[in-house]
């Protein structure tokens, strides 16, 4: 298993500036290391290692415009590797791009706004799943902050099938971050 550990952030669209993309980028691959130092294994890193980045955007809430909110988008084929007895995406597989996915804007929004790298834990991953995906179909996935507070973050994540034009699965996750302890 190869899991890669460079993006070329000059291809990733957005308007996130090119700092807090490198930024997002050090923090992320200084995770991935540590795990593999611990020698960590499963299906999740060679299937997450084959996703490409396409975006990184921020903008102010519509609905909250003293808040901002942040988007990521990646594109993923489906792999035969992803899929059930009945040639689509297993269901599972679309669990693991939506937890890993869902997870992306948060952290981008909060080093943008906090500094800090915050992974967390999922508190809840809720699915829908609405039409299926077949192997070589190109998913692209598009995740979207709704909420960042000060340990509940929340965000809405939805995959696409770009090469037929609909809607595979969507999903909201909530992320809990670790309580400080108080001496």
């Amino acid at each position: 298993m190869d899991v890669r550990e460079h993006v070329d952030i000059s291809l990733i669209g957005g308007n996130v500036s090119t700092k807090l993309k490198q930024a997002f980028f050090d923090a992320f691959f200084a995770r991935i290391k540590n795990a593999k130092a611990k020698r960590y294994k499963g299906f999740e890193p060679e299937i997450a290692s084959r996703t490409v980045w396409k975006e990184m955007s921020m903008r102010k809430k519509a609905e909250e415009p003293e808040k901002l909110e942040a988007r990521t988008v990646l594109e993923i084929s489906v792999g035969e590797d992803m899929v059930n007895l009945n040639g689509a995406l297993h269901g599972g597989c679309s669990a693991l791009l939506i937890d890993n996915c869902s997870r992306m804007p948060v952290i981008l929004l909060g080093l943008a706004t906090t500094d800090r790298v915050e992974f967390g834990v999922s508190k809840s991953l809720n699915i829908l799943y609405h039409a299926p995906a077949m192997v070589g179909d190109r998913l692209r996935i598009v995740s979207t902050t709704l909420s960042y507070g000060s340990r509940v973050l929340t965000s809405c994540c939805e995959i696409w099938d770009a090469t037929n034009h609909r809607l595979v699965a969507s999903g909201v996750h909530t992320i809990m971050l670790a309580s400080t302890a108080k001496l």
